[in-house]
């Protein structure tokens, strides 16, 4: 064989699976591997800083409600001849439920709510309207005087109202654009529209604090939409008169007021819980009786591990308990419109600032009932207090917070990510 004709041989004689006289080993056709590398690439979420403190945050705040609730329904739990751990029970069962939807939130694309605001709004009139038509009431029954849940109790569909009017919005201010935002016939009132539909179902079950709740919303993402401020300022002069005809009609609305505004010469039945509160308060001072040490859960302060657990916080943990609750929903509050202002998208971003506003807003409305800085409201303590639907709620707000301040990314074999190059 001659010098001239062996390379030749050496590059065609040996066949596809020759080896390599450069790398000596074997090198499958870059057609055979192409499947293979395909098959290795996968897309991820990976959390941002701020995703991940608040993460920390919530679960400090569920670990902490949890020891909470406990010492404030033992007692009552016993009274009622239930074992003292039956409300914590329960409870669990909401923190397993609400985990399962925290981690498919964290994972499922943001983006995808924009789809979904007008089902996820239509379910959520239906769920409400069932609860205040007249026919329903095997479904809705009346509990402590209103009706606010459906089958027996399990279900409370203002606390996905809430979600609904967060996503509906951001859906709404994305489509028409700041043009026509800034118009009244095209921004406001087609809100007013469909919201005030959603907040006059929540006024008859009755439960006027969500009804005027949604409504905060809505003016908190329209403004951040880019509303004029004139038109929030004419619609609030014009609806006071119909709330003043709506407190006039709820007259346990008036009494709270006058509750709040004379203490001393409200009557009796409707100041008791704003002074047992104060009560309990106070008795806390800096530091607090001590853990499962409060008296308030005795049966001197009615729902004393829902609409004024804040007040068990402040006898058992005093001051210092007070104000690392406030601390704590500060830290909730920073991080996430620092997500808000990262977000992929303006329509995530408006959903961002919803979603936080909700929790801060309804957290320190909460905080500012008990020490008696407002007037009684009966909206829960977000994390802390009983109640399964605001405790999966808030669970799932948070899921979607913390893929909102996610980044994707593709991982390519084993170890190797590289940032996606688009957002579904």
């Amino acid at each position: 064989m001659s010098a001239a004709t062996a390379p030749r041989r050496a590059a065609t004689g040996a066949g596809p699976f020759a080896r390599s006289p450069l790398a000596g080993a074997y090198r499958p056709p870059v057609g055979k591997t192409a499947p293979a590398a395909a098959a290795q690439v996968r897309e991820r979420w990976r959390m941002g800083i701020e995703a991940r403190a608040l993460v920390l945050v919530v679960g400090a705040l569920l670990a902490f409600g949890l020891a909470v609730l406990y010492s404030a329904s033992a007692i009552v739990a016993m009274q009622d001849d239930r074992g003292s751990a039956f409300y914590l029970f329960r409870q669990l069962t909401g923190v397993a439920a609400g985990f399962v939807l925290f981690a498919v939130a964290a994972k499922l694309d943001a983006e995808r709510w924009n789809r979904w605001a007008w089902p996820l709004m239509g379910v959520t009139l239906l769920m409400m309207l069932l609860t205040v038509l007249p026919f329903t009431t095997s479904i809705a029954p009346r509990i402590h005087g209103s009706r606010r849940f459906l089958l027996g109790g399990s279900l409370q569909p203002s606390e996905l109202g809430k979600l609904a009017v967060i996503v509906w919005t951001s859906m709404l201010v994305v489509k028409k654009g700041p043009e026509q935002l800034r118009r009244l016939s095209k921004g406001v009132l087609p809100c007013l529209v469909v919201i005030g539909s959603l907040a006059a179902l929540a006024a008859l079950e009755p439960d006027l604090s969500v009804a005027m709740l949604y409504v905060l919303l809505m003016s908190i993402i329209l403004f951040a939409g880019g509303v004029r401020i004139g038109h929030f300022i004419a619609l609030g002069v014009l609806s006071v008169p119909l709330l003043w005809h709506e407190a006039q009609r709820l007259q346990y609305v008036v009494l709270r007021m006058a509750s709040f505004l004379d203490p001393g010469s409200a009557p009796e039945q409707v100041s008791y819980q704003l002074k047992q509160s104060l009560i309990a308060v106070g008795s806390g001072r800096l530091l607090g009786v001590g853990f499962g040490e409060g008296r308030q859960q005795y049966g001197f302060l009615p729902f004393p591990f829902n609409d004024f657990i804040g007040s068990n916080i402040g006898e058992e943990w005093g001051f210092v308990g007070l104000t690392a609750l406030v601390v704590a929903f500060a830290a909730y509050a920073v991080l996430g419109f620092r997500i808000a202002r990262q977000a992929r998208s303006p329509f995530l971003s408006l959903v961002a600032t919803g979603l936080t506003a909700t929790t801060v807003i309804t957290a320190y409305l909460h905080i500012g009932v008990v020490i008696g800085l407002l007037p009684t409201t009966g909206l829960t303590l977000p994390f802390i207090s009983y109640g399964r639907s605001n405790l999966v709620l808030s669970l799932l707000m948070t899921g979607i917070l913390v893929n909102i301040g996610s980044t994707r990314e593709r991982v390519v074999g084993e170890g190797a990510a590289a940032p996606a190059t688009g957002v579904e």
